[in-house]
């Protein structure tokens, strides 16, 4: 990551997987090229939004002509480090865990999972769609043969500190926390996306409530 883009905002970060999505669903529909005007309309969001957002980053469209979309597509991989092909591990291979490995498609996000680790007897040992699971005893030996980029967590509140800490020592680049313990990036010192089900279903139900 360049100068510049370590001065983004995260507002604009938290925008750009967005605006990857839609595109590739345009090259998917076969659209070449589309304006900033279209690409709104279709998001929700202004031109000049999607205008300021992207500029971060460079200049990509073209007066007259729009945005190029297979070449967006492209540059959004590289932006987000999709192309890099992340290592990722998981920890808690519980039912949110293994339900992550069988069902969610880490690679539309340039993740591969490596490994999973937990603590119960009867599922260290197992694999889900391949990814085998190691005992949580055996997390720093591995790390240090198979270093790995990011770590899912879907293991008990209680945990999460001691275990995220332990995970830096080892190397880790960065965090996907489902659990229901906050961390903090300045605590621990790494980037930390903390995923809460229950904020957007409580939002939701605020805003279906009568008036």
């Amino acid at each position: 990551m360049d100068h510049q883009q370590k001065n983004v905002s995260k507002a604009v970060v938290a925008r750009l997987p967005r605006y990857y999505r839609y595109l590739r669903r345009l090259a998917a529909e076969d659209v070449n090229r589309i304006s900033s005007k279209d690409l709104a309309s279709r998001m929700g969001l202004t031109a000049s939004q999607i205008r300021q957002d992207l500029s971060c980053f460079g200049g990509f469209g073209q007066q007259g002509y729009g945005y190029s979309v297979e070449t967006l597509v492209i540059e959004l991989e590289r932006i987000l480090g999709i192309a890099s092909s992340r290592r990722a591990i998981l920890l808690g291979a519980g039912n949110l865990g293994r339900a992550l490995l069988r069902n969610f498609n880490f690679s539309y996000c340039g993740v591969r999972p490596i490994a999973a680790f937990d603590v119960a007897p009867d599922v260290v040992g197992n694999a889900y769609r391949g990814i085998p699971v190691h005992s949580m005893d055996d997390l720093e030996t591995f790390m240090s043969r198979e270093m790995a980029d990011i770590a899912v967590l879907c293991i008990p509140g209680a945990i999460v500190p001691q275990t995220a800490e332990r995970l830096v020592k080892t190397g880790i680049k960065g965090i996907w926390n489902f659990t229901n313990a906050e961390l903090r990036e300045e605590e621990i010192g790494v980037p930390i996306e903390n995923v809460h089900f229950s904020d957007s279903l409580m939002a939701l139900c605020y805003r279906i409530q009568d008036e």
